[in-house]
């Protein structure tokens, strides 16, 4: 039998990788002769240059950048090299990323209302970074932001100026004070290169459906501060190009979508790069099942997420495709309307705080239990 096995992160315990080896080993315990392929996978959010660095090799460099509250955090940037041309690959959540906020007293949210003042200066570290190593083409992923400025800190990180002058800098309370942007510095500054913004995020910068309203709760925005912060949303889109904030994708990463459509990117679904990378399509193809999985299968888990991709790509084929999660919070309804044949919990099968402390080893001991009923 010929299984592909092709998961998110496990969000705060496992990455893609580890979360593919642990599920490929449960599984050869019980079928050791399976042919078993591995394709971590991502959306564009955390995780998406470890995904691409095990799909393409290429090379990493460590970095330290800017964090969304201006503390130095460690980041990295992947090269690759084909024919000649370097692309480089950047993650903005190891700069910006939502666990980078500090935690309410809850600790299962940011503080109210820090996603206001967090910035994007190091997204755009980062891009200039992979400019001065020589890449040609520039991939962003997008995902698993903790900032709402519309990445007025990524552009202004990469020469775009203001009046008054720093107004870029200070999040999207200090958007509402600027008067002027120059982008021109920052379009000099990624000349030549191809930009692409990888994200399954097709929500516009503004309104409603917009990066604010959809995705600021979860930043600690509280719902008093959505329609001021979008309003600062709106003043930037006017300054710049309010055709452009109305685009899908430009509300990706709290508007990061949005800049980088400043700066001429184009936008390509970050699940179907890491699954072309990764030679996704090609294997299934020759493959009897698909294992695919996250840290929390719920309704959140259809709205773009790699779970949700997986099962779509795996449906023309006519492939079986199962999930497993730590936690499984839908039901069966769910799973056959977004395409999952199944979906097993490793809370259901070990408990909470073993799914917690020993991830791998849960996560393996449910893929061996899900071989005993898919295996054949």
């Amino acid at each position: 039998m010929r299984v592909l096995v092709a998961p998110d992160k496990f969000a705060g315990t496992l990455t893609a990788v580890e979360a593919a080896t642990a599920i490929a080993e449960g599984w050869r315990r019980r079928r050791p002769d399976d042919e078993v392929a591995l394709v971590p996978m991502s959306d564009g959010g955390p995780g998406f240059t470890d995904a691409l660095h095990a799909a393409l090799g290429g090379t990493l460099h460590a970095l330290t950048v800017s964090g969304p509250l201006g503390r130095p955090t460690p980041a990295t940037l992947l090269l690759t090299e084909s024919d000649g041309a370097a692309t480089a690959y950047v993650e903005s959540a190891q700069a910006c990323g939502l666990a980078l906020l500090p935690r309410d007293a809850s600790g299962l949210r940011p503080e109210p209302d820090i996603a206001e003042v967090a910035g994007t200066i190091g997204v755009g570290e980062l891009v200039g970074a992979a400019v001065d190593a020589g890449a040609s083409t520039i991939v962003v992923g997008l995902g698993g932001s903790g900032t709402n400025d519309g990445g007025a800190g990524m552009l202004a990180a990469l020469g775009a100026t203001s009046r008054p002058p720093d107004a870029l800098l200070g999040g999207a309370a200090g958007l509402p004070a600027v008067a002027e942007v120059d982008l021109s510095p920052a379009r000099e500054r990624v000349a030549g290169r191809s930009l692409v913004a990888a994200s399954d995020v097709s929500s516009p910068l503004l309104g409603l459906r917009g990066a604010t309203n959809v995705y600021g709760p979860q930043k600690g925005l509280t719902r008093e501060r959505l329609y001021p912060v979008d309003g600062a949303l709106t003043h930037l889109a006017h300054l710049l190009d309010r055709d452009l904030a109305e685009q899908p994708g430009a509300g990706a990463a709290g508007g990061l979508g949005y800049a980088l459509a400043l700066l001429g990117a184009t936008r390509e679904p970050g699940i179907e790069l890491v699954a072309r990378a990764g030679g996704f399509t090609d294997r299934l193809a020759a493959s009897d099942l698909v294992l695919t999985g996250e840290g929390s299968l719920d309704p959140q888990t259809f709205t773009g997420k790699v779970v949700a991709g997986v099962a779509e790509l795996a449906a023309p084929a006519g492939v079986p495709c199962v999930a497993l999660a730590g936690r499984v919070d839908v039901g069966s309804r769910e799973l056959r309307a977004a395409g999952l044949d199944g979906a097993y919990s490793m809370v259901e099968l070990v408990g909470a705080e073993p799914s917690l402390s020993r991830p791998a080893q849960s996560l393996a001991a449910l893929a061996e239990r899900v071989a005993r009923t898919w295996g054949r």
